[in-house]
């Protein structure tokens, strides 16, 4: 097992560009499950891929338990990878894919078949060891690919989206599977999904990329609870919070048409204490589908709309409403180290009069497409963005020390 810690680490592929990924700074704890995860293009591959030594460190350094690894040889790095692809060979069987990185690194036999059994035990693939991958099916495949990476025994495991290839029913057995082996090895893994449920099911913390630029890193609780900014509260969370454009009117928050919402208490104090947040500074309002609930007219803060489409769910139902008066922001690129030319803000958007509001309610509601209905949230259930960046107003929560053992 290892530590690992990037510092100021950045990858540039080509001079004048901006950078795959720009100056990032992380700290892996030994025998942590640490996921990466943001949209394509935001430069979690090439953190794992640098950490594993597949891609060149720009500037910066990567530390492996306490060692200078930036100049590092991948096969010295005590890395396994496990890819999207799995990589098997197809002329192989099972038991030859898992012992091979051992063979060539001439390790004795009786050890290969050792540490290959121990694994296909660990995998459940004992039936399996003498077919060929073309007679596996791909969570057969993939736990092959896993032994292989097992029977190394490093000192890290980097996956690169290994489950992108499964089915949907498969992803979730599979992710299950490969975190109970994780706690039971104890060895630290980096983990790459695009899937911020996976990412928010399997890590102990969770570490979220924007552009290169890493957004947020904290427990999922806490991301959940106490997004960073306006790209991460609309990133995490299935479905989404809802997110609506405002603008600060006292100590209070104005949508759209006059729409008045009260705020949570320390959220207020800081729009009173803080000379950033002016009269009619944009704002955006969020709040997520399990905080929102349907009204009458008469109560404060609420939305008038129609309701457009319901998602019957079994044990409840989310129904999604149009809201007249009121817009949605585009919160793609509100996010931290996004330069200011590239962000997209609520000033100057494109108007429209109407936001989509999902609602998670009980079933047997009654409701149809096309009912009229009011939406509100408690004010205690309101997070408060910056227009302009997006960062988060008012509480926040800061990561205690991170400490994970073997086993956790």
């Amino acid at each position: 097992m290892a530590s690992i810690v990037f510092e100021n680490v950045t990858r540039k592929y080509s001079p004048g560009a901006r950078p795959a990924v720009d100056k990032l700074n992380l700290e892996i704890a030994d025998g942590e499950f640490l996921v990466l995860v943001g949209p394509s293009g935001c430069g979690k591959s090439t953190s794992l891929r640098m950490l594993a030594g597949l891609e060149p460190i720009d500037e910066g350094r990567l530390l492996i338990d306490g060692k200078d690894a930036t100049e590092l040889r991948p096969q010295d790095r005590d890395i396994a990878m496990v890819f999207q692809s799995y990589a098997l060979y197809p002329n192989m069987t099972v038991r030859d894919n898992m012992g091979f990185a051992l063979k060539n690194q001439k390790v004795a036999k009786a050890e290969i078949e050792k540490r290959v059994a121990e694994a296909s035990r660990i995998l459940q693939l004992d039936p399996y060891l003498d077919r060929k991958p073309a007679a596996l099916s791909g969570g057969q495949r993939q736990r092959v690919a896993m032994g292989r990476a097992i029977v190394r025994e490093p000192s890290v495991f980097c996956m690169d989206e290994p489950l992108s290839n499964l089915d949907a029913k498969l992803r979730v057995s599979t992710r299950a599977e490969i975190s109970g082996l994780q706690r039971r090895m104890g060895v630290t893994t980096v983990y790459v999904t695009h899937d911020q449920v996976e990412a928010m099911t399997m890590g102990d913390r969770v570490a979220v990329l924007l552009l290169g630029v890493l957004q947020q890193v904290d427990t999922p609780q806490n991301l959940y609870d106490y997004p960073a900014n306006a790209f991460v509260a609309s990133f995490i969370g299935s479905p989404s919070m809802n997110l609506i454009e405002g603008t600060i009117r006292g100590d209070k928050v104005t949508l759209g048409t006059g729409i008045q919402i009260s705020v949570p208490d320390e959220v207020a104090a800081e729009v009173r204490n803080n000379p950033d947040y002016f009269e009619g500074r944009p704002v955006i309002v969020g709040a997520r589908p399990e905080h929102m609930y349907l009204t009458t007219a008469n109560e404060s803060g609420a939305v008038l709309g129609e309701v457009s489409h319901i998602d019957e769910l079994g044990a409840d139902s989310m129904v999604y409403v149009l809201a007249s008066g009121v817009k949605n922001p585009n919160t793609d690129l509100l996010g931290e180290g996004i330069p200011e030319d590239m962000r997209v803000t609520v000033i100057g958007a494109e108007e429209t009069d109407k936001a989509q509001l999902g609602i998670r309610v009980e079933r047997h509601h009654g409701l149809k497409a096309g009912d009229k209905v009011h939406v509100v949230a408690a004010p205690k259930d309101v997070h408060l963005f910056d227009g302009l960046d997006g960062r988060r107003i008012g509480a926040t929560v800061l990561a205690p020390a991170h400490t994970v053992q073997a086993g956790h």
